[in-house]
């Protein structure tokens, strides 16, 4: 019999421990391959960790409420065999170790199924997940501090999870319906008019203007977590890039007469609305084989090249927040597989359905502004990334086409692209090139391409 140790996986870059919520299976059960063993939870996200071997489990190392970190080996499953070199799942590879011990006595051996832990980032301070004999996953914790929910308002909700507990889905339903409530309107009076001073860990700096909205009649409204995070990463997108933002327009009537004319074909055969974002996807990912030098980050001195192609697409929430879901090595993708990515992620994100891995490791980021009607827009970069493109509405004009006979003014379908990118390593030469490549693999689509 082998032996194969089941590692806390890595839920993301920052969290460095989670949480037992349930044991899905116990010492002596049969499991197999991506069967569920147990449920985590962190103060991002709930999750199920799948077993990377079929087999059984001997042994668990830890119980229901413990705080394990990342790397830490949760249990043992025994397999058949001398060896064990299982396939690890995902969510579960990203955190193994590299090497496996040998056991004392010969007889198995024991492979750890995940890569090394990462180097833990500087300690936080600790929430607790016990409030008297109720339990609190850490998501519901930082929920509840997040939007400013007193624990004894948190002890009063009512849980749909096991033994009552509250979940996420409990949180956002309380929130939502305390949100329906009337928003207090602030008449402020000259005693009160300037605002407090902010927290000295305030991560969001105000406007020096701010001071000007106690004038009169407000409504004050407080971020949501969502919107602090977008707002904290914005700023510091700024603060980290020298942002810099060239312009094209590109003549898309090929793409839009194909699209109209096997739209209905296309969705017949392969059972996937087309739209044009795949078709912009295709011709970023074409022109980013061109110029490799856009497909990169900074660390520190040293620039670092990617060499998988992993386009982020920025979607909206129905809440008017922001996420972009990632589509991996977009470059190996047909233009089937692309629509079938693009409509997968983008309907799971505004579900509120997308997995952590789905939102992390881009490497160049597509936002269509055109999906509001504007014409363009100049996109912050999506750290750690070097460059964003926004594409924008397609609209019919008159315009010079030449052709044989001459110049000829005819109407024709355009639209303006726009490259924002970090002056640090991306200099207008190939930002420009680059971007005007993206319009070159656009106006030169195929009208006649088959599906």
């Amino acid at each position: 019999m082998a032996q194969v140790e089941l590692i806390m996986p890595k839920m993301g870059e920052s969290i460095m421990e989670a949480t037992i919520l349930n044991w899905v299976k116990k010492e002596g059960d049969q499991v197999e391959m991506d069967e569920t063993i147990l449920e985590i939870a962190t103060d991002k996200v709930d999750s199920e960790v799948p077993s990377p071997v079929a087999g059984t489990i001997s042994k668990i190392m830890f119980q229901v409420d413990d705080v394990v970190e990342i790397g830490k080996v949760i249990a043992i499953i025994e397999t058949e065999g001398e060896s064990a070199k299982p396939q690890a799942s995902p969510s579960v590879a990203e955190a193994a170790p590299a090497s496996a011990p040998a056991s004392s006595n010969g007889a198995s051996t024991s492979a750890k199924v995940n890569t090394p832990a990462p180097t833990p980032e500087p300690a936080t301070a600790s929430v607790s997940v016990n409030a008297g004999d109720r339990f609190y996953s850490p998501l519901v914790r930082n929920i509840a501090k997040e939007e400013g929910i007193a624990q004894a308002e948190l002890d009063a909700l009512s849980g749909s999870g096991k033994e009552g507990r509250v979940t996420k889905k409990d949180m956002l339903a309380y929130l939502e319906q305390r949100s329906s409530a009337p928003a207090a309107v602030v008449t402020p009076s000259p005693a009160t008019a300037r605002p407090a001073a902010p927290a000295i860990d305030q991560p969001i700096a105000s406007s020096p203007m701010a001071d000007a909205s106690g004038s009169g009649n407000v409504e004050i409204i407080e971020m949501d977590r969502m919107r602090r995070l977008i707002a904290d990463h914005m700023v510091n997108s700024k603060h980290t890039s020298p942002h810099v933002t060239s312009f094209v327009e590109a003549d898309v009537t090929n793409i839009v007469n194909w699209r109209e004319k096997n739209k209905h074909a296309f969705q017949k055969k392969f059972g996937e609305k087309i739209t044009f974002t795949p078709l912009f996807i295709e011709a970023i990912v074409r022109a980013i084989h061109d110029y490799p030098m856009i497909n990169v980050s900074v660390d520190g001195k040293n620039i670092i090249r990617k060499k998988n192609i992993n386009i982020g697409m920025a979607a909206a929430l129905p809440t008017g927040n922001l996420i972009v879901p990632v589509i991996k090595n977009a470059d190996h993708l047909s233009l089937i597989g692309l629509t079938k990515a693009v409509n997968d992620l983008a309907g799971r994100a505004r579900d509120n359905k997308l997995k952590p891995e789905e939102i992390q490791d881009g490497t160049f980021t597509v936002t269509n502004v055109g999906t509001f009607g504007n014409v363009m827009g100049t996109p912050i970069i999506n750290q750690p990334q070097a460059a964003i493109m926004a594409v924008g509405a397609i609209r019919k004009r008159p315009a010079v086409v030449e052709t044989e006979f001459g110049d000829l003014i005819a109407v024709r379908h355009m639209m303006f692209l726009s490259l924002s990118y970090d002056h640090r390593v991306v200099d207008g030469m190939l930002g420009g090139s680059f971007l005007r490549r993206v319009g070159d693999y656009l106006e030169a689509f195929d009208a006649n391409r088959s599906l």
